[in-house]
Parts: C-alpha cells; sequence; structure tokens
C-alpha cells in the first residue's frame, strides 16, 4: 500500500514554496488511493515554534489538502532516534566528535574518526561514510548518484546542542511511519544518498523518491523561510492552487476552481504517475509561480 507525507519544519507560516511540496505529495498519494501522512519536523527545536506548526496544519485543511491519521512531531521521538543512535554506536557506525562548527566546515576531514584528540571533549556523533558512490532512481528527476565520501564526508548524527540531526531523524521517521513513496523538493536531492547509508546501516527498508521543482524568488534563490519568502494569503488561496499545480507541470483548465480543481490536478496525475502510461516527467527544474500568487 502508498503511503506518503509531508514534512513542513514550522520555522514560519506555510508559503509558496512549501505548497508546491504539499500539493505535489497530497496529489500523489491520492493519485495512487494511498495514505497522505503530515509530519511537523521539528527536531531543530532552536528554531521552530510550535504555533507555526500549528498555523501550518490550519492552512493545510484551509486549502483541502487533508491528512491521515495523527500528526507526528518529531519534538515528542527523540527516544526513536536516541535508539537508532545506539544501534549505529553498537554497530560501529558512529563516533564522538569534538571538532568545532569551524574546524568541520565543507566537507569533514574525518579527524576524529580514528579517536578523539587528546584532551578533547566529544561534542557531537558521526557516521563514517564508507567509500564509494551511492545512487538511486528518483522518480521525477532520473538516475542520481553521489559519492558522500568525497562530496561530504562523515556527517552529524547528534548535533553539539543535544539536537538530533536531520538525517538520523527523517530516515527513523519514515521508516517508523511506513512511509513507501517520499516526495520532496529538488534541493534536498542530494541528502537522500546520506539517507540511504542509513537505512541501510539501520536494515530499514528504503522508500521510492521523487524530487519535484522547487519555487524561486526573482533572483533565482528557493523560496523559503531563510530568504523571507511571504505566508500564503487566504484570499489567494484558488490562485495559489493554481500556480502550484502549473509549476508542477499541470496548468489547471480557467473553469476548475475549489474542489473541482483538487479533483482534477489528482486525475491528471494519476494519468502522468501511476500504472499504466507513464510519460516522462517535465524537464525543467525550478520555477518560481506568478507574482500575484505569492510566489515572489
Amino acid at each position: 500500500m502508498y503511503r506518503g507525507r509531508f514534512a513542513p519544519s514550522p520555522t514560519g507560516p506555510l508559503h509558496f514554496g512549501s505548497l508546491v511540496a504539499a500539493v505535489c505529495s497530497w496529489l500523489d498519494a491520492r493519485a495512487h488511493e494511498g495514505e497522505w501522512l503530515v509530519r511537523i519536523e521539528d527536531v531543530d527545536e532552536p528554531r521552530c515554534r510550535p504555533h507555526w506548526g500549528g498555523e501550518i496544519l490550519r492552512t493545510l485543511e484551509r486549502l483541502g489538502l487533508h491528512w491521515d491519521g495523527p500528526v507526528v512531531w518529531q519534538s515528542r521521538r527523540k527516544e526513536a532516534y536516541r535508539a537508532a543512535l545506539e544501534r549505529l554506536r553498537r554497530a560501529g557506525l558512529a563516533y564522538p566528535c569534538a571538532c568545532t562548527r569551524r574546524e568541520a566546515a565543507g566537507r569533514y576531514s574525518g579527524r576524529c574518526r580514528n579517536g578523539l584528540p587528546e584532551g578533547a571533549a566529544a561534542r557531537a556523533w558521526r557516521f563514517p561514510v564508507p567509500p564509494g558512490r551511492v545512487g538511486f532512481h528518483d522518480r521525477w528527476q532520473g538516475w542520481f548518484e553521489q559519492d558522500v565520501e568525497e562530496e561530504a564526508g562523515d556527517f552529524i548524527l547528534l548535533r553539539a546542542d543535544g539536537c538530533f540531526a536531520y538525517q538520523l531523524a527523517v530516515v527513523v521517521d519514515d521508516a517508523g511511519q511506513g512511509v513507501t513513496h517520499v516526495v520532496r523538493g529538488a534541493d534536498l536531492l542530494d541528502s537522500t544518498p546520506r539517507q540511504i547509508l542509513l537505512q541501510q546501516a539501520l536494515g530499514l527498508s528504503q522508500p521510492l523518491y521523487l524530487h519535484h521543482p522547487v519555487a524561486v524568488d526573482g533572483a533565482g534563490r528557493k523560496l523559503s523561510k531563510q530568504n523571507r519568502a511571504p505566508a500564503l494569503d487566504p484570499s489567494r488561496d484558488c490562485e495559489n492552487l493554481r500556480a502550484a499545480l502549473a509549476l508542477l507541470g499541470l496548468p489547471p483548465p480557467a473553469e476548475a476552481d475549489g474542489a473541482a480543481l483538487l479533483s482534477w490536478a489528482v486525475a491528471r496525475w494519476r494519468e502522468r504517475w501511476t500504472a499504466g502510461a507513464q510519460p516522462a516527467a517535465p524537464s525543467f527544474s525550478a520555477s518560481p509561480g506568478p507574482k500575484d500568487c505569492s510566489a515572489r
């Protein structure tokens, strides 16, 4: 059975870039007659606020993007992440690191892999990346591979501030929720090989992946809270949905509106992505929404 998810971080209200991710994952789940889960990824507690999580959920409901089952909050799942880290540690697949952020900037050199420097105290825990390339077939982007050791080095599992890293949390949560299909923005494409390494190390199944185009602003930057993307305007809900569908290669007919717009989109998505005809995905990699639909 298909089980997908939308996993926003509550560092601000839902903006157009996040709406594209929500619409794409919702469409794929509904087109496959599967479940669509929502997970609030607030594992980075210093940057997240509970009230933004609630606001995101209310916005999804207002837009007609209803989810299945209870909402999962990462901040309530620390024991699961701790247990996964302990499994890795016992298997020799996690090691303590004393490096500061400045010392570990860029590709990590593996300075602490063979033991902490004399007199140094552990600040974080890292995953020892094996040599070789990690590849997978992405349903939108096609074949993608990466030499994680060469490009990123040993990556963080538990940060110096005590927060579990996104890479570990997302792998544990996808497995815990039985997620079979991960649909998210192309900006996360190069995170996937690291997550595959963790799935293999923990003996977890690997979901199918689809990384869709991301919305960008006039300067070509991804729309994000860090780039001060504006919150969705409730008075433009229909326009925003239409703009999100157009970015995903499904420009809707003028007469489609409200629930009829979502029903039309599910039917079109099913034609493109489910069993039977499998036409090639659109080739563009990023596009802004129209100026009157909060994509600015």
